[in-house]
This record gives structure tokens, C-alpha cells and sequence, in this order.
């Protein structure tokens, strides 16, 4: 283990200096320049739209028109900040290349750094156990010397039944570790690589047949709900399950600290060394703060610190199966750089989904988030930390590159070097003392070490307060994906977890880590502005909600508040509209993208606007007021059959009643009707000059809406429209159409 701490300096001057071949390069992407210029030109039609409010607003005669424009005009700024704020990724993006391949002639040396991976659960009947298995087994089957790799489960649920489901991971381990590596195999999560048929050897039927025997054993005690002691096959496994007594709940129970297989003792049937496995489940109390994620996180942290330390750290979601054995390669040609190693935190790789349908309806890609913005975002200081795919340094918890904080105890030093083996009593009582809910109270854990506590994205306050350190990160997108994870499948699964992150990316928004200050007064404009951008992502819900219901209730009481299509403000709204759209649509379709997936893109980013951003806003600022409070709603991991080939068919999911699907229905229904009766007056001949922009809108969005008219209308399936929806929906329409019509008159 001494070895293991101390290998950094070596493996640096081995891998980098002199003759040797490098391990990566950086290259700025082409379209800087277009970008550049584009945005100074589109920058002053903004200028003039706002001259253009202005105006109006400053020549009103009327309380309506006064604040009609008004409206218009907050809008229209909120819309403007976040194109200033897109174009920090614009001004600088880079792609990089590594080349793991020049590492492997060192990688069995023993100063090579060990890795602890982090996965993290929290229930087994939203995230199936034999779905978190297959992560960790992705991992444990690294290309990757095997006696350095440490697995750390965290199941916040203290379930029994995750527990169980490790056991029998543990064993088929032994079996399918060396059957990866023998036939060199890509997909090293069993379900992934049997999905794909490959059982044309006689090797890999017999290892697909103690698969699905293990899986059966799983889903089975899992249909249950216990263990029953027909599943205990030795004493050990007996004694691990006693600790669930009868005053065991989710919310309160003592630290369950397992060590299910050890490197230094355990051996796969070709007799070599195993990975360590751990599971964790930290105590729990009632009366103690559980800061959800990033809670188990730290609770993670401190005990991996104990039993093994290694320097680098992996943090995966519990569905983010590893889809290249040579990924910790890839990051380690960054990591093991001593150009970038001094003030390298992280190296984060991007989220990137299986299963997803031909036109991705619910924009489950994220191809800006994940891909497009993380690539601006290296060419400055590094990219957020987006919760699952990263490699850390371990020391990057611990404070700014030049200053670490010193820990309560000096087992959880960064440098700390664990001469123990990890089920001793010793190294055992330490990993439970600090698992345990009071080890926080009145220590630095959330807000100086470790990662940060005051938001539900846990993920993004915490890449942000490192790189507000003086940390910085690289942005590793290699060309086949590194890991793969799921998606949701439904609407309201969809629009809840953004919902959710709206939540707390606006906790860390209005907060005194807020990027709009605290962030540019420590990274930089740019970087500050890239970070606002995230945080107050709410805030769309402003522009996004009336340009959806304000000029349709307009059109409806006959009242045009656009210019004509004669006059020359037309073209500046024209070009505005235009410019906009079509520049994502370029950065979408050169990242790669479709055509089909850029409108379900836009049109996703209408539904959030409308539903979980408005929503989300509401609940925060409830919350911020003290008027009710919110907690972490895990998304859910099962899939119905029924839902998944509606799905894969490129159907909404809606089934279940909502108060989101009530804002969405009713703004379909009022765009509908608006473009309806702007028809209707074209045809009775009324100059179409006038009416044009207003029906532009609601036409545009009656065509973006027409997943719910069919959910609404024709549809017979489970998936359809609520009828109680419906009607609130009607009801709401009608409300804020009759209140529109005093407002107009």
C-alpha cells in the first residue's frame, strides 16, 4: 500500500518526459471564429430589441400596454442573459485525444496508482439490485491491474436485498472477470454483452447459465422482500444479515460496513487476485441530516480513506455501466501528466445513454448539457462535474491545490497510507466510527472537504466550489462511449428529475456561492457566466411561459402587439428567431446529432420551460420563504414493458395525472385555439401583416404540442392523457382566457 501512495512522481516522469510518446493532445475546434463573430453581430440586434422595448414602453398609453411590453421586455432580458451566457462555451471549445496505449508498459508496475470506485444506490425497488451489479461488475473487470481496484457500493436504502444481491455478484465475479479478460471483451457488463448474443462459444453459454441463475436468485428474493434463510449458505452471510433487526428502518440503523471480497485473500477460478468489494450503508438517524447523495458520498469517501486510500476516485450512478475496459487509461494519461496533474481535480467523461428511441422524445441525450457546453467548458478552466463518469484525485477534496485541509483524524489524510488489511478489527472500527451520522457535527465534512452539502446537485456545487479553489478539470470524450446509463422512459419521470435538478441548481444560484458573484469573483466572467447559466436554468420558465400564453390571449381578444411584416422591426424579431435556432441546430448537428433528435431537443426545452422549470421555481422559492420544505425523490430505475415499447416507438408516456401535465395541457389547448381564430380572421379578411407573428407562435407551438392532442384525443392506450387532466387543463384554460378578457378590454 506504501508503494501505491507513492507512485505519482515516477509513473510522471516514465510516461511524459523526454523522448517518451504522449499521452494526449488538445486541439480548438473550427468553428471558434464563425461563433465569434456571429455573436458580435447578434449581440447588437439584441441591443436593438431592447431599444426597441424601450421605446414602447417609455411612449405606452395605456395600463395594458405599459404592461404588456413590460412583460416582453423582463422576458427578452432573461433570454438575452442566457445567450450571454451560451456563448462562454462558444469562445473557446477544444477536443482532446489520449493514447492509453503508451501507459500499458507501466501500468503493472507496482507504483502505478491504485483506483476506489464509488456506486451509489439508495432503493431497490426504483434501482433494481441486479441493474447496480452489473455497474459493478463493468468496473471490477477493468483493464486495469485487478489488486488495485476497490468497489465501494453505497446503498443509502440499507437494503437486506442489495446486500444479498452483492453476495451472489461476488461469487459470479469469479467466474466472469476472467472470462472478459481471456477473450477480450468490450461489453463487460454481462447484461449488456448477452443482450448481444455472444454466446457462440461453449465457454460463454456455461458463463451465461450462472448468470441468469444468479440473476433469478436475485429478482426472486427481491419479489419477496427479505432474505430468506433458504439464501444463506454459510455463517458469514448469516452474521451479515443479522444486522438487520427488527428496529432496522431506512431512516435509522447502525453503519453496515461488508467486505464481501478481498484482493489480498480472495482469487478468481483462473487463481488470480480479485478486486475488493465493499458495501456500505452508513448509520442513519432521525434526528441526524442525511444530505441525501452527497451525504453517502462523504460517507464513501472516509471510509474508502480508511481501508484503502487510493489516490484516484471514480464516482458512478448506480445505471452507468462501464462500456470500455480501458477508460481509467484514458484517464490517467491526464491524471498522470505532470503538466496538468498539479491542479487537475477531475476528468470527467459524458453521460451517454442506451436505449434511447430514434428521435430521443424526451431529450434524454442532453447533447448540449452533456456534450456541446462541456467541450466550451474545457477550453476554459474544465468542465462541471456532472455527477457520474468523473475520476478524481482524492486530494481535491481536501481544499485549493497549494493549501489541504487537515482532517479530524489522520487515516482520512489524501496521503494517508493504509499498511492494514481491510478486515482487520482496527481498519474495520475506524471505516464504521466514520460512517457513522453524528462524525460531521461541527466538522469541515460539505463545506470545506469532501463534496459540498446545500443543494440537491450535489454534482455541480461541487465541481463548481473546486475549481472556485483554484482546481482545475479536462473534458475526456473518446470515441466509444466510456460508460452507458439508462434513461426514463416515461413523461412525468422525465420532467420530475428535472424538476429536481432545477431545485437545486437554484439552491446553489441564490445562494452566497452564488457563480453570478462568488463564481466570477474567483474563476472569471467566463467561467462565472457558464456556471449562472446552469444555476439559474430555471429561470427559462420566465420567457418560456409567455411567450406561450401572452401573445395567444392577445390574438384571442384581437389585440397584435408585434410589428407588422412590413415594418422594419419584423426582420429584427425574424433574425433574432432565426439566429438563434439556427446556430443550436449547427452546434447540434456537427456534435453529431440528427435532425430528428434537434426537434425533439427544442421541443423538450419548451415542455421543461412550461412544467418542471416553473414548477421547480415555485418549490424553491417556498422553501427559501419557509413555507415547505422538499426532499431527494430517487428517479425510477424499472422498467414496465408496456411503457418501454411505447417508448421505442417514439410515443409519449403520460398516463398518470400530474399538476405538470395540467400547465402543458392548457398551453396546448390556448395555442390551438389562438391559431384557430387567427385563421379564422385571415379568412374573413383582415390583413395577416398584423397577425402574423402572434400566429407564427401559436402555430409553432400547436406543432410542437401535438404529442398531447394525441394524447388527449385519439389515443386508447395506458399512456394517454388523463381524462381528470383534461378537464383541469380545460378549466385553466378557460379561466386564464375569461381573466385575459378583462385585462384586454
Amino acid at each position: 500500500m506504501g508503494a501505491r501512495q507513492q507512485g505519482g512522481s515516477a509513473i510522471q516522469a516514465t510516461s511524459t518526459g523526454g523522448r517518451h510518446p504522449s499521452l494526449h493532445t488538445v486541439k480548438p475546434l473550427g468553428r471558434t471564429l464563425f461563433n465569434r463573430v456571429f455573436a458580435t453581430i447578434y449581440a447588437h440586434s439584441i441591443l436593438a430589441l431592447l431599444f426597441y422595448h424601450a421605446k414602447t414602453l417609455f411612449y405606452s398609453t395605456t395600463l395594458v400596454s405599459f404592461s404588456v411590453t413590460l412583460a416582453f421586455l423582463i422576458s427578452d432580458l432573461v433570454l438575452a442573459f442566457f445567450w450571454v451566457s451560451t456563448q462562454t462555451f462558444r469562445m473557446f471549445p477544444v477536443y482532446r485525444k489520449q493514447f492509453p496505449e503508451n501507459l500499458k508498459k507501466i501500468m503493472e508496475r507496482s507504483d502505478f496508482p491504485a483506483l476506489d470506485v464509488f456506486i451509489c444506490t439508495a432503493d431497490p425497488y426504483k434501482e433494481p439490485p441486479i441493474s447496480v451489479v452489473n455497474t459493478a461488475l463493468s468496473v471490477m473487470a477493468y483493464d486495469y491491474p485487478t489488486e488495485k481496484i476497490s468497489v465501494y457500493v453505497s446503498d443509502d436504502g440499507g437494503s437486506a436485498l442489495t446486500l444479498f444481491a452483492f453476495m451472489e455478484a461476488s461469487k459470479f465475479a469469479t467466474h466472469w472477470l476472467p472470462f472478459c479478460k481471456k477473450n477480450n471483451i468490450l461489453e463487460r457488463s454481462p447484461e449488456a454483452y448477452f443482450e448481444l448474443n455472444h454466446t457462440c462459444t461453449s465457454e460463454a453459454v456455461s458463463i451465461k447459465i450462472i448468470y441468469e441463475s444468479m440473476k433469478v436468485k436475485v429478482e426472486r428474493v427481491l419479489e419477496r422482500g427479505k432474505v430468506d434463510d433458504e439464501n444463506i449458505t454459510s455463517g458469514q452471510e448469516r452474521e451479515a444479515f443479522n444486522k438487520w433487526a427488527d428496529s432496522f428502518t431506512r431512516q435509522d440503523h447502525p453503519a453496515v460496513i461488508q467486505v464481501l471480497l478481498d484482493a489480498s485473500k480472495d482469487k478468481d477460478i483462473a487463481g488470480y487476485s480479485m478486486p475488493n468489494l465493499i458495501y456500505v450503508s452508513r448509520e442513519k438517524s432521525k434526528a441526524s441530516p442525511h444530505h441525501f447523495k452527497a451525504g453517502a458520498l462523504n460517507a464513501l469517501l472516509r471510509v474508502s480513506g480508511c481501508m484503502t486510500n487510493a489516490p484516484i476516485i471514480l464516482t458512478l450512478d448506480c445505471d452507468s455501466c462501464s462500456n470500455d475496459p480501458e477508460t481509467p487509461l484514458r484517464a490517467m494519461c491526464y491524471l498522470s501528466d505532470p503538466e496538468t496533474r498539479p491542479q487537475l481535480a477531475y476528468v470527467q467523461f459524458p453521460q451517454i445513454f442506451r436505449g434511447i428511441n430514434k428521435s430521443d422524445i424526451y431529450n434524454a441525450e442532453f447533447k448540449r448539457l452533456y456534450q456541446i457546453n462541456v467541450m466550451g467548458f474545457d477550453g476554459l478552466s474544465g468542465p462541471n462535474y456532472l455527477g457520474t463518469g468523473c475520476f478524481f484525485q482524492r486530494r481535491a477534496f481536501y481544499g485549493s491545490p497549494s493549501s489541504l485541509a487537515s482532517p479530524e483524524i489522520p487515516e482520512l489524510a489524501p496521503d494517508y497510507i493504509v499498511d492494514k488489511p481491510i478486515q482487520s478489527q482496527s481498519v474495520l472500527a475506524i471505516a464504521h466510527q466514520v460512517a457513522s451520522c453524528n462524525y460531521e457535527s461541527r466538522s469541515n465534512w460539505g463545506s470545506k472537504i469532501g463534496f459540498r452539502y446545500g443543494s440537491l446537485s450535489e454534482d455541480y456545487h461541487t465541481g463548481f466550489r473546486m475549481q472556485c479553489e483554484g482546481w482545475k478539470s479536462i473534458f475526456c470524450d473518446p470515441d466509444r462511449p466510456a460508460f452507458l446509463g439508462d434513461v426514463p422512459i416515461t413523461l412525468n419521470d422525465a420532467l420530475n428529475q428535472q424538476k429536481r435538478w432545477s431545485i437545486g441548481l437554484l439552491e446553489v444560484g441564490f445562494s452566497k456561492y452564488s457563480p453570478a458573484t462568488f463564481g466570477v469573483k474567483s474563476i472569471g466572467l467566463l467561467m462565472g457566466l457558464a456556471y449562472a447559466q446552469s444555476a439559474f436554468w430555471a429561470m427559462w420558465s420566465i420567457p418560456i411561459t409567455t411567450y406561450a400564453f401572452l401573445p395567444q390571449l392577445a390574438l384571442l381578444n384581437k389585440v397584435y402587439i408585434f410589428p407588422k411584416v412590413s415594418e422594419p422591426w419584423f426582420f429584427l424579431y425574424a433574425f433574432l428567431f432565426l439566429g438563434a435556432y439556427g446556430q443550436d441546430f449547427l452546434d447540434f448537428i456537427l456534435a453529431g446529432g440528427s435532425i430528428q433528435r434537434w426537434w425533439s431537443d427544442q421541443r423538450f426545452w419548451i415542455i421543461r420551460g412550461i412544467s418542471s422549470y416553473v414548477f421547480g421555481s415555485v418549490e424553491f422559492f417556498l422553501k427559501f420563504l419557509g413555507i415547505s420544505a422538499f426532499g431527494f425523490n430517487v428517479t425510477s430505475k424499472v422498467v414496465d414493458h408496456e411503457q418501454s415499447k411505447r417508448y421505442g416507438q417514439g410515443i409519449f408516456e403520460f398516463g398518470v395525472h400530474s399538476p405538470m401535465f395540467v400547465t402543458l395541457t392548457a398551453a396546448a389547448i390556448i395555442n390551438l385555439i389562438s391559431f384557430s381564430q387567427g385563421l379564422v380572421e385571415v379568412f374573413r379578411g383582415n390583413n395577416l401583416e398584423g397577425l402574423f407573428v402572434q400566429m407564427f407562435i401559436s402555430g409553432f407551438a400547436v406543432v410542437n404540442s401535438w404529442p398531447i392532442y394525441e394524447a388527449i384525443a385519439w389515443r386508447k392506450d395506458k399512456g394517454k392523457m388523463p381524462i381528470k387532466t383534461s378537464i383541469i387543463a380545460t378549466l385553466l384554460a378557460g379561466t386564464l382566457y375569461t381573466a385575459s378578457c378583462f385585462v384586454f378590454l
